[in-house]
């Protein structure tokens, strides 16, 4: 798919591997500068960078952990030195931590949780407004998942919930901004092959959700990446507060 993004410039968290990544590589082949972020994955930022360029992409990578305030400003102040304002934020970063019962986790945990999904979609757009604002133009977009329709699987109830809060925190924002001509929306993906299956689900459990998926099939980064993509484009100008479900049909709720 390819559209006319030439000019463009977006940040996209959590872009050295999997979803992020094919996000990043995605609107580098529309001719978007993207910043590829990371908080210890160098390498796989790197490979990411490598990537865009292959493609004849151009960005940059930066290093901050989104979960903290500070990093994220300073990663900002980075790209409002370098180009003066930010057209796409895709919040892309997040992660399950660990499966862990409710009845056995801490509070430490269900913190880490929260912060890598939730607290740092808010932070990382409080930061970038500044830089969408005054333009007429802005796209971000948060990352959900099918665990917030479903609850998830074991011990991955507070990942759920971060999902689903951020399914909430997109509706809300996109009415805050709406008169700036930013747009919010939101994707959930259901089973993509990535390395976060490959680290927190089983073999079987995978192929229980393949055989629950009326497509019968595991998605791929890029089919994430395109809808990202269209999300992004002036087709979808019309699109806000919305979620758009990635799962192969799998049935919600």
């Amino acid at each position: 798919m390819t559209f006319n993004l030439r000019g463009k410039t977006a940040l996209v968290t959590g872009a050295g591997s999997g979803i992020g990544r094919a996000i990043a590589v995605a609107l580098a082949r529309n001719d978007v500068f993207v910043y590829v972020n990371y908080r210890q994955n160098e390498a796989g930022a790197r490979e990411t960078l490598r990537m865009i360029e292959e493609s004849k992409g151009s960005g940059q990578i930066l290093a901050a952990d989104v979960a903290k305030a500070d990093q994220v400003e300073n990663m900002m102040k980075v790209i409002a030195a370098q180009v003066g304002h930010l057209d796409i934020l895709v919040n892309n970063a997040g992660g399950l931590i660990k499966r862990e019962k409710i009845a056995e986790m801490s509070e430490q945990l269900w913190d880490e949780v929260m912060n890598v999904n939730v607290k740092s979609t808010f932070l990382c757009c409080r930061a970038a407004l500044p830089l969408m604002k005054g333009r007429g133009w802005g796209r971000i977009i948060n990352l959900s998942s099918l665990a917030a329709h479903d609850g998830g699987g074991s011990g991955a109830t507070a990942y759920a919930t971060a999902k689903g809060a951020i399914q909430t925190f997109t509706r809300g924002l996109a009415k805050e901004v709406a008169s700036d001509g930013i747009t919010v929306n939101c994707v959930a993906p259901g089973l993509i092959s990535t390395a976060f299956h490959d680290t927190f689900s089983t073999p079987e459990a995978r192929k229980n959700m393949v055989n629950n998926t009326p497509l019968k099939r595991e998605g791929a980064p890029e089919e994430v990446g395109e809808v990202v993509l269209f999300l992004v484009s002036d087709m979808a100008s019309f699109i806000t507060g919305d979620t758009l479900n990635i799962n192969g049909g799998q049935r919600m709720g």
